[in-house]
């Protein structure tokens, strides 16, 4: 499918959000743009939260649009949770499949049109498989009609947890312009899928399926390969990427990660497990860092504006863990007493390819809540870029301006300038 629509009109903006982890020190840096750049297109979004209390550790082009793929399974075993928990369905109800239902494109089971399939099997075949042709068949049976009217419940539903941005058009997440959502929405999702239905979410633990004399291995494999997970999706189509959104548990703490536009299924496990290492690390210090992400604890790093020409290209999928780990090391300086450190601390709004730029993004800041705007040139593999500070601010001052900015914002101690 080609890709066009949502992501074509991203490309024509000037400035487009993009995953660079900014810190001073430059070998942090570099490291920290390979790792974001691996993703490299205009389809990536990522976003990531503490599921207990809703805190944001993780935010790029959180609130963009997305196609969804098969997380809109999520959705659609969102409703049949709650017919479940209603009495209107239960695991050994049969569910008649349509020629509709039959003729869906893979991934799917191979369902026969006038055959029938229980809805516990149903569920299974969307946790594991992502089958196609059961969700289909089970969004019939709970609309009591057609696939697009449950899409259209799906809708209401998703406005009703608060998914704005979200629109469904069926019940798989098959190819449609018109279905979309954000990294963030589906986070939402997630938290609710855990929170309203905490037994039925056992479910998305499923490592395998088996279906008549077939074994069906769960597509996640997170659930293998990164301690704690216990769910919840993964995602393509050519449009989207590889996409996932991931909960996982330590020591009675929940995260979830939610990230679009992965180059491959490979790729996006890593930036999936990195995202959820770095975060667990800075849950188990739980402490300032020197630099806060916006109205966050966390500091994985800040969504810095740049001009599209100057993006990386895609880079080596490995340096995820290695950015991570950079990034952690450069926060691990401890921040110094706020009682000497007054008016010695700044933000960082922003990084430019060009100069002019910059100085309107500093000025803007400064000359909206106060502080020096300042301006600083660094050189990045042979490219150089502009970084947009606001100085001059107290401890209090600089992380109170970061979590009431809109925008880009990244907290500097005096030990991270």
């Amino acid at each position: 499918m080609v890709d066009t629509g949502i992501a074509a009109g991203y490309r024509t903006r000037v400035f487009v959000l993009c995953a660079f982890v900014l810190v001073v020190f430059v070998t942090p840096l570099l490291i920290a743009r390979d790792a974001a750049a691996q993703i490299g297109s205009s389809r990536y979004a990522a976003f990531m939260q503490d599921a207990d209390t809703g805190e944001v550790l993780f935010a790029v082009n959180a609130d963009e649009p997305r196609y969804p793929a098969s997380l809109t399974k999520m959705m659609t075993l969102y409703l049949a949770f709650e017919a479940l928990k209603r009495g209107t369905l239960s695991p050994d109800t049969r569910i008649r499949v349509s020629r509709h239902a039959a003729s869906m494109e893979p991934s799917k089971l191979g369902l026969r049109a006038g055959s029938t399939i229980r809805a516990r099997d149903a569920i299974m075949a969307l946790v594991t498989k992502s089958a196609n042709d059961a969700a289909a068949a089970l969004a019939e049976h709970l609309s009591g009609s057609t696939e697009a009217a449950f899409a259209r419940m799906m809708t209401r539903k998703a406005r009703a947890l608060g998914m704005a941005r979200t629109t469904f058009r069926n019940a798989s997440g098959l190819p449609d312009p018109a279905q979309v959502t954000t990294a963030r929405d589906m986070a939402v999702l997630s938290r609710r899928l855990i929170r309203d239905f905490p037994n039925r979410y056992a479910y998305f633990s499923t490592t395998s399926f088996d279906w008549k004399g077939r074994h069906i291995p769960n597509h996640n494999r997170l659930l293998a390969a990164f301690d704690g997970t216990d769910g919840i999706k993964t995602g393509y189509i050519r449009a989207s990427g590889f996409n996932m959104a991931a909960s996982a548990v330590r020591d009675g703490r929940r995260l979830i990660a939610v990230v679009f536009g992965g180059a491959s299924g490979a790729e996006r496990d890593e930036h999936v497990m990195a995202l959820l290492d770095r975060g667990f690390d800075e849950m188990e210090r739980d402490a300032p860092t020197g630099t806060v992400m916006a109205g966050s604890r966390s500091s994985l790093g800040l969504v810095a504006s740049a001009n599209a020409a100057s993006l990386p290209s895609t880079s080596s999928r490995t340096s995820v863990r290695l950015a991570a780990a950079a990034v952690s090391r450069a926060q691990r300086v401890p921040d110094p007493p706020a009682s000497t450190a007054s008016g010695s601390w700044a933000v960082q709004v922003g990084a430019f390819s060009g100069r002019g730029p910059a100085q309107t993004a500093a000025k803007r800041a400064a000359k909206r809540n106060g502080g020096k705007a300042r301006v600083e040139r660094v050189r990045v593999r042979g490219k150089w870029f502009w970084r947009a500070r606001v100085a001059g601010l107290s401890a209090a001052e600089a992380r109170g301006y970061c979590r009431a900015a809109s925008g880009p914002c990244m907290v500097l101690s005096p030990n991270l300038q």
